[in-house]
């Protein structure tokens, strides 16, 4: 069996609704609205770091804050709506943080058409890591806490973006296995790239498609570079059959 036979079927094998069950991107199936499905799904991945289960509870909690209703409430927010986050913790992202992502989003949705207009504005070159680092220049346009930006990766310091990269994942691929939700049209899924985290740089180096050590923009590069050899249309289809590997089988 060749690599890309290998993968294929493990591809297939995890991207599916058991997979959901104990995965942040639960969070985002509570709704049917685009932009509740966005705005949950962009605030679930920026506290993607750590223990899965802490992941996805303190996800809730951030969910509850927002009236369960997150486009609503970070439309329609005062400053006094605010206070109820006080407290809030989810490792290093604090309540200071967590308050000055809704006052963006608000600013995000009224001036800028939206979370998908945004990113799809910047893209050059069906290059998306150059749209992540667009996007974290307007996301913090307004005034804000210097401590707060290290919550948005950019590429171009060398980072392998892998949360906005998996909330990228949630929002463009097609929904037909029950996982991503395929609700962004002007992006192609052959535009992606891999979330690249200690799961799936562990399994993707065993199999020869990363030689360096870090998990960082460079060997996202060559990692994409090998992926759209497999499948040019969705290379991060892989992504599924990379962190199963390494999650649930400890290949």
């Amino acid at each position: 069996m060749s690599y890309k036979e290998f993968l294929d079927e493990k591809a297939k094998l995890y991207e599916s609704p058991e997979f959901i069950k104990n995965d942040p991107v639960k969070i985002l199936h509570q709704f049917n609205k685009k932009e509740d499905i966005e705005i949950s799904g962009f605030l679930t991945s920026t506290i993607s770091w750590g223990n899965r289960k802490t992941i996805i509870k303190n996800s809730q909690k951030i969910i509850e804050i927002l009236d369960n209703s997150p486009y609503e409430f970070i439309t329609n927010h005062e400053e006094k709506d605010l206070k109820k986050i006080n407290g809030f913790v989810h490792r290093t992202f604090n309540s200071d943080d967590l308050k000055y992502f809704i006052k963006s989003l608000k600013n995000i949705y009224l001036n800028y058409a939206g979370l998908e207009s945004l990113f799809y504005k910047n893209i050059i070159d069906n290059n998306l890591q150059e749209s992540i680092h667009h996007f974290k220049k307007i996301f913090f346009e307004l005034k804000h806490d210097k401590r707060t930006r290290k919550h948005l990766p950019d590429p171009f310091n060398g980072s392998a973006a892998k949360r906005l990269n998996m909330f990228l994942r949630w929002m463009v691929r097609s929904p037909k296995n029950g996982v991503d939700f395929g609700i962004w049209k002007k992006i192609k899924s052959s535009q992606l790239s891999c979330p690249l985290d200690i799961h799936s740089g562990k399994i993707a180096r065993k199999l020869g498609l990363i030689k360096r050590r870090q998990n960082d923009q460079k060997s996202l590069k060559q990692l994409d570079l090998n992926l759209r050899l497999y499948d040019p249309l969705d290379p991060v289809k892989y992504d599924f059959a990379l962190f199963g590997l390494s999650a649930f089988e400890k290949f």
